[in-house]
């Protein structure tokens, strides 16, 4: 479609989501919700699970422990400068019509910067630092820190701990904050601001650093008002007692609200005019949520994918054991917001796939001319719940709800002679 056929009245605007492996740019028009263009780039260097490759640090290449999960900031922009216009190109709309842009983001999803925002790996002599790099949501190698906090936050009775069905993940700020201290204390002096990816991208945007609600309140503990005790951090670690105070603290932006303006360097980058509105951040699972059109109290949308989100509002406060977290405007300004789930649910097929699938399945899958994904779906569809006689868990990244604890691990009970990989694939399904 041409711009031309579009109602020159029209007025657009553009919503970026930012996902585990790749950025997905989408354009709206405002009158009615219509969408009408959309592209996707996958990230350069997409999960950094193993290493740091020498093509990033300069030099040798720098090997990971395990549990790590590591992204690189500069694949972020990359999403901006190649997604946006090839979104707002596919769309056939003029670009001058774009009146506004907002962003969701993977979560809890942690970076350190300098005070201007410059992500610590572009600093010089930071490149071959694991922790100068951003943690992505699933690194799970904090789940060390996150059992002290729980055990610490229960024995001093500290009253947000409730509000998280009492345990925080290791996924989540504090855990990943004070694994960064502890392991690289160099890194974590030269932290000024400790970020999650959400407001990371909004701040690259527009040039203010805002703390949108949803992620201060459920990855960064920020409950009525206040985050942990200094008191209470100190007792963690002496040298974490100003964490708060000099790497968190900033702002509050409520979900829906006007970040600031669009940056001529960031216009520069998406082909968008520079000053239009860019919206406070938002988590991927909870901004899910209005655009289902179920945020009325009671009603729950399943966010299925790498992981899988399900989040609820509701009129009452309650704390619920093993949820992840319930938040003041979590969601929605005026509701609570509940959120529960699990960490792995994508990830465990693909891992199936890729470690656990034969190559005659790889070459029938080829010959029906679909993917593995595909034909393994195809061939369970065939089978009655349960004839497989598998019972799989599916902890293969642990467990979000309600265990809250990431060094669980899967298992596949029941396998025979007889068991086919579209078994397991159906049988993880269950799961």
């Amino acid at each position: 479609m041409s711009a031309h056929q579009h109602d020159h009245d029209d007025a657009y605007v553009v919503g970026v989501d930012y996902g585990t492996r790749s950025g997905r740019a989408l354009v709206v028009r405002v009158s009615d919700g219509t969408e009408l263009g959309s592209a996707v780039h996958p990230y350069r260097h997409a999960v950094l699970e193993r290493s740091l490759p020498s093509s990033l640090t300069g030099g040798a290449e720098v090997a990971l422990e395990p549990d790590w999960a590591l992204q690189v900031p500069q694949d972020y922009r990359e999403v901006l400068q190649v997604a946006v216009p090839a979104a707002v190109e596919a769309a056939g709309v003029d670009p001058s019509r774009v009146i506004g842009i907002a962003t969701d983001f993977t979560a809890c999803t942690m970076g350190p910067t300098r005070a201007d925002g410059t992500p610590l790996n572009e600093v010089d002599g930071y490149a071959d630092r694991p922790h100068a790099y951003v943690k992505l949501w699933k690194h799970h190698a904090a789940q060390a820190q996150a059992d002290r906090i729980n055990a610490l936050a229960e024995q001093r009775g500290e009253s947000w701990l409730a509000r998280y069905g009492g345990l925080l993940s290791s996924e989540w700020e504090l855990a990943k904050g004070l694994q960064l201290l502890e392991e690289d204390p160099d890194v974590y002096a030269r932290t000024e601001r400790w970020v999650e990816a959400a407001d990371w991208i909004v701040w690259q945007l527009c040039g203010a650093y805002v703390r949108n609600a949803c992620s201060a309140g459920y990855k960064g503990v920020l409950q009525d008002g206040a985050y942990p005790s200094a008191d209470f951090l100190a007792a963690l670690n002496p040298a974490f007692a100003d964490y708060v105070e000099t790497k968190v603290e900033q702002p509050i932006g409520q979900l829906g609200d006007r970040a600031g303006s669009l940056s001529a360097r960031a216009a520069a980058w998406t082909g968008l005019p520079e000053g239009i509105a860019v919206a406070v951040g938002n988590v991927d699972a909870h901004v899910s949520a209005p655009a289902a059109q179920a945020v009325d109290h009671g009603q729950m949308v399943a966010i299925m994918g790498t992981s899988t989100c399900h989040v609820m509002s509701a009129g009452v406060l309650r704390e619920v054991p093993g949820m992840c977290g319930v938040v003041d405007g979590g969601i929605v300004a005026g509701s609570w917001g509940y959120e529960a789930g699990q960490s792995g649910v994508g990830d465990i097929f693909g891992w199936f796939v890729e470690h656990g699938v034969p190559p005659y399945v790889h070459a029938e899958a080829a010959a029906a001319g679909r993917s593995v994904h595909e034909h393994l779906t195809a061939l369970a569809a065939e089978q009655e719940v349960g004839e497989h006689g598998l019972v799989a868990l599916d902890w293969h990244s642990g467990n979000r709800s309600v265990l809250v604890d990431h060094e669980l691990s899967g298992l596949v009970v029941g396998q025979t002679l007889a068991t086919r990989p579209e078994d397991v694939y159906r049988a993880l399904i269950e799961a």
